[in-house]
């Protein structure tokens, strides 16, 4: 078994020896990408260790969405109904008084894949925002994931899932990873489609993930010595507009056979990284080390050049 030491020398080794990348690892296609959902939710059916009357934000919430149901928490006194006017007082009593331990408020976080069509669902996560305890066990009442421009584009809902464990027994308490979050796994269903210009434009823009001009011009060059000159141009160091074609299925395919070919990328700037805690030094190739003095304690380090020309001996003809 490779300890880590070797295991780092092996890396590097490799990465010296390869000396050519696909251009789907080197670039991202510009408007393709993922974009940020956030909404505020209510997680029910948990065991006491709710938001309670600690939190108003909770009950207000509750009373919001059990209102839209048609549910009716407290109603208008009749003036000419007694029995409703005692009713609605009961009512009001009972609300001053509610409880909320198995109602938690929380927020809800997902990702939106780029291209994903309405109907499809994604994963979530879910967080308190409030003094929650714990979400195990809790179930998310259907909310409302919008994006920055304050538009709904998925609705999440389901059973959570929950790592974290909190426990209290005679006094003592343990805590084992994090209880006051979780994650509902396909949680969520798409509603919106959003749009990107990746069908639309004349041009794709491939981004460098590293900003190298020589990475830069090493993919236009490639890209216009497979489809032609003028297929390809770099725009700066990062950037390099390609001519596609209009048709979608056509544009597909074009991007398909450009992201697997194979590009040798710039070499990257010279870099030493040290491991303060093991002592580790990884060095790649591009360093270079001039003649240079080092005295630690008692510990001298001395690297001088030496220039040599080795001369082999001539054929000697018989």
């Amino acid at each position: 078994m490779l300890n880590m030491k070797s295991l780092v020398l092996f890396c590097a080794l490799l990465a010296s020896t390869v000396s050519a990348d696909r251009i789907k690892d080197l670039t991202d296609v510009a408007g393709v990408r993922t974009n940020q959902l956030v909404g505020f939710g209510l997680v029910v059916g948990l065991a006491g260790t709710g938001d309670g009357k600690d939190l108003p934000l909770s009950a207000q919430s509750l009373k919001t969405m059990l209102s839209g149901l048609g549910v009716s928490v407290d109603g208008p006194v009749s003036d000419f109904d007694l029995g409703d006017a005692l009713a609605s007082l009961a009512a009001q009593n009972a609300q001053k008084e509610m409880k909320l331990e198995n109602v938690a408020a929380v927020m809800v976080t997902a990702e939106m894949p780029a291209f994903v069509k309405p109907g499809q669902r994604i994963d979530i996560n879910v967080s308190a925002i409030g003094v929650a305890e714990s979400l195990r066990g809790g179930n998310l009442v259907m909310t409302q994931l919008r994006g920055v421009d304050g538009k709904t584009y998925a609705l999440a809902q389901g059973a959570m899932t929950v790592t974290g464990i909190s426990e209290n027994v005679a006094g003592t308490s343990m805590q084992i990873g994090v209880p006051t979050s979780g994650r509902i796994p396909n949680g969520a269903t798409i509603e919106r489609l959003v749009e990107t210009p990746f069908d639309t434009t004349e041009y794709i823009v491939l981004n460098v993930k590293n900003n190298d001009f020589s990475t830069a011009n090493a993919i236009t060059e490639e890209i216009n010595k497979t489809f032609g000159s003028g297929v390809a141009s770099a725009l700066d160091g990062v950037s390099i507009a390609v001519m596609a074609p209009i048709n979608s299925s056509q544009r597909v395919s074009f991007m398909s056979m450009i992201e697997n070919l194979d590009v040798t990328p710039g070499e990257p700037p010279a870099r030493i990284v040290v491991n303060s805690r093991t002592g580790t030094a990884v060095i790649n190739r591009n360093v270079r080390v001039a003649a240079v003095a080092v005295t630690h304690g008692t510990i001298s380090v001395k690297v001088s050049a030496n220039n040599e020309i080795s001369q082999p001996n001539g054929f000697s003809a018989e």
